[in-house]
């Protein structure tokens, strides 16, 4: 008999390179929080620059000294709380009385508005788990995003907090706080179909083969006579979604007014400050989560100045 081998191993963190199902992430997968608190939130992607911070870092060989840090800059506007959703045995689902109008350009409104009262009556004993539903105020269009926010606690402080906030605004600093790091989830930029040398970095074959340069020099072996998955070749480029780990919050400030404001965006009110780069265009909704994999160490943060430029 042949010897047995070890599954595969590694990060599928890149696969599978297939177009995303909406221009908005979801977030399946949430961390275990001790703190009653949303633990996600949301915000628009307005562009990038830096700022000027002390290093704190100990280790560092510029510890103390003034050092430039790329940023990007998200504007998160309160988000409205139009509902909350219990899971257990059954989806049960518990809305406002008062619901945007605009929301009707995303669901269904229903006509007949039933009582808070009457639908708290009905939840049924056994919950697992109470995630807040949202949707989003764009400042720049009409038509919100909606998804669902999960809570940490324990499942009784979930449903009181969950009564509490029912039919109100829930804000940035409700989440998060200056230092904290959180996890982004976003769809990256569409770039239409691209062959293996965009897709995957294959090499370039010489002027000597014959055949095509930009394309895989072999798709596999002879028997059994299959095309594997890992093998590059030529398909759908970008427009993913992805998920990047333990991103820093180095600032939140009320207002970042620029003179002709950041490019294919503007202005931004409520603004957060995201130490490096976070995959996707201008004016794309960016998924905040509370980070999974928290850092052992952490640092104070000291902004010191803001480069306003867009």
């Amino acid at each position: 008999m042949p010897s047995r081998k070890r599954p595969g191993r590694g990060s599928k963190g890149y696969s599978p390179k297939t177009r995303a199902s909406r221009i908005y992430p979801r977030i399946r997968s949430w961390p275990e929080v001790k703190e009653t608190k949303p633990l996600g939130f949301a915000g628009y992607k307005a562009g990038m620059t830096h700022v000027m911070i002390t290093d704190t870092n100990p280790n560092s060989k510029t510890r103390g000294q003034l050092i430039s840090k790329p940023i990007t800059v998200l504007e998160c506007p309160p988000l409205s709380v139009f509902g909350f959703r219990c899971y257990g045995d059954n989806i049960f689902d518990i809305f406002s009385q008062k619901l945007d109008k605009n929301l009707e350009r995303k669901i269904k409104i229903p006509k007949k508005e039933k009582n808070i009262e009457e639908q708290l009556e009905k939840i049924p004993q056994k919950i697992n788990a109470v995630h807040l539903l949202c949707h989003t105020v764009p400042p720049f269009k009409k038509k919100p995003e909606i998804f669902e926010i999960a809570l940490g606690g324990k499942v009784e402080e979930q449903l009181k907090y969950g009564k509490e906030i029912l039919g109100k605004h829930l804000k940035i600093s409700d989440t998060f706080k200056e230092g904290d790091y959180v996890d982004v989830v976003s769809v990256t930029k569409g770039k239409g179909f691209g062959g293996p040398v965009k897709r995957f970095g294959v090499k370039i074959l010489g002027r000597k083969y014959q055949q095509m340069a930009r394309h895989t020099g072999a798709l596999g072996q002879t028997e059994p006579g299959k095309v594997r998955w890992t093998v590059p070749q030529a398909g759908q480029t970008g427009f993913f979604t992805r998920t990047e780990f333990n991103k820093r919050i180095l600032k939140i400030v009320d207002g970042l007014n620029i003179k002709g404001g950041f490019v294919n965006y503007g202005n931004v009110s409520n603004a957060v400050l995201l130490e490096g780069s976070v995959p996707g265009p201008s004016k794309r909704l960016i998924r905040l989560r509370y980070a999974i994999r928290q850092p052992k160490v952490k640092h104070p943060v000291e902004v010191k100045s803001i480069y306003k430029v867009a």
